[in-house]
């Protein structure tokens, strides 16, 4: 299992320099200005930290469930090609905003068989070519003999995917495996024989909600 994976601190680490630099911003204007003056800056600090928050969740313990890997909304459950498995599949698109919290959860048990990166474009992730044209990180997992495969997609502003597993990583449902910063999606890849437990349009949560059942 990656050394990477920790106990949630309710704030990611991954924001920690962008909350502490936002927040010395508006104190420092606050201080030197007025508070007037600094109210932009302390709602900036409050949009900083409200972006990067990261809350512990239940972890539902159905065997077959496929966990949604973010929070967001729906945007496709369809059939496609997964690419990165070569394999005919289950496509189901989260989408998240500036506001969902941007934390990525491993959707089911299993061993991380492959990590993928591709660079590519920054366009609207709530787009369809989104999932082929933009920056996306592959993460295949070989779940007691099924593929899930969950793909990291950026967005319009995201300009980084963080993902902390490596080939061999062993994963548990719910486990915090990586991060995309601001706007962007994660694409969940699975056998045709699962079955859909949401439809676009549909809000979703980290963890807690339950995508599909194989």
């Amino acid at each position: 299992m990656s050394n990477n994976n920790y106990p949630h601190p309710i704030l990611a680490r991954e924001g920690w320099p962008y909350i502490g630099g936002s927040l010395v911003v508006a104190l420092l204007v606050h201080v030197v200005f007025s508070g007037g003056a600094a109210l932009p800056f302390w709602l900036i600090a409050a949009f900083v930290i409200q972006f990067f928050r990261d809350p512990a969740r239940p972890i539902p313990q159905d065997a077959n469930a496929v966990l949604s890997p973010a929070d967001g909304r729906i945007v496709k459950v369809e059939k496609v090609r997964d690419p990165y498995a070569d394999r005919d599949a289950l496509l189901i698109s989260v989408f998240m905003n500036v506001f969902n919290v941007h934390s990525n959860r491993a959707s089911v048990d299993g061993t991380v068989t492959q990590v993928q990166y591709f660079p590519g474009a920054f366009v609207n992730a709530d787009l369809d070519k989104a999932s082929t044209e933009n920056e996306r990180n592959a993460v295949v997992i070989d779940s007691n003999g099924t593929t899930i495969t969950l793909v990291q997609v950026a967005g319009l502003i995201a300009r980084r995917i963080l993902c902390y597993v490596k080939p061999g990583d062993v994963l548990t449902r719910g486990q915090r495996y990586g991060f995309i910063r601001f706007g962007s999606r994660v694409d969940v890849y699975l056998p045709l024989t699962a079955q859909p437990k949401v439809a676009p349009g549909d809000k979703v949560s980290a963890t807690t909600t339950i995508l599909a059942v194989l």
